[in-house]
C-alpha cells in the first residue's frame, strides 16, 4: 500500500471514528431515555459543549474530504502516487491533530493552532495540485 492509499485510508478511518464516537453518545442518551431518538438537530448544536465540538469536527473531515481525499484519489487513478506519497502522512497528521484539537478546546489559542494545522493541509493540497497538473501536461 503506498503512503498515499494509507493516508486516504486514515482519512476515512479517522472521519468514521469521529461519527461512531458521535453515534454512541448520542445512543446512550437515547437508550438511557434522556433523549428521544428524533430530537437530535443534524448540526449537533443541541448537545453538550463536546458534542458540538465533535460533530463540527466530523463535519470539518467531511468538508475536506472532496479536495484532500480527491486529490489523493485522483492520484491513486492516475498512478501518479510517488508524487503525494511524501506528503500523504503529514496530510494525515494535520489532519488527526486539528480535529483533536477541536475536541479539546475553544479557546483563541486552540483555534489559532487548530488553523495553523488547517494550513498546513491546504498548503499541502495546493502542492499537490500543482504537481499533479505539472504531471498531466507533461504527460
Amino acid at each position: 500500500m503506498t503512503a498515499t492509499a494509507f493516508a486516504l485510508l486514515g482519512y476515512i478511518g479517522w472521519t468514521l471514528l469521529l461519527l461512531l464516537v458521535m453515534e454512541t453518545l448520542r445512543s446512550v442518551l437515547v437508550l438511557g431515555g434522556k433523549r428521544r431518538s428524533d430530537s437530535f438537530r443534524p448540526d449537533g448544536s443541541d448537545g453538550s459543549p463536546f458534542a458540538q465540538r465533535l460533530s463540527r469536527a466530523h463535519a470539518n473531515c467531511l468538508e475536506g474530504f472532496p479536495i484532500f481525499g480527491g486529490l489523493m484519489l485522483l492520484a491513486l487513478l492516475l498512478q501518479l502516487a510517488a508524487l503525494t506519497d511524501p506528503l500523504a502522512p503529514w496530510l494525515l497528521a494535520a489532519r488527526v491533530a486539528q480535529s483533536s484539537v477541536h475536541l479539546l478546546s475553544v479557546s483563541v489559542m486552540a483555534i489559532n493552532v487548530r488553523f495553523a494545522f488547517f494550513a498546513v493541509q491546504m498548503a499541502i493540497a495546493a502542492w499537490w495540485c500543482v504537481k499533479l497538473l505539472q504531471a498531466g501536461l507533461a504527460g
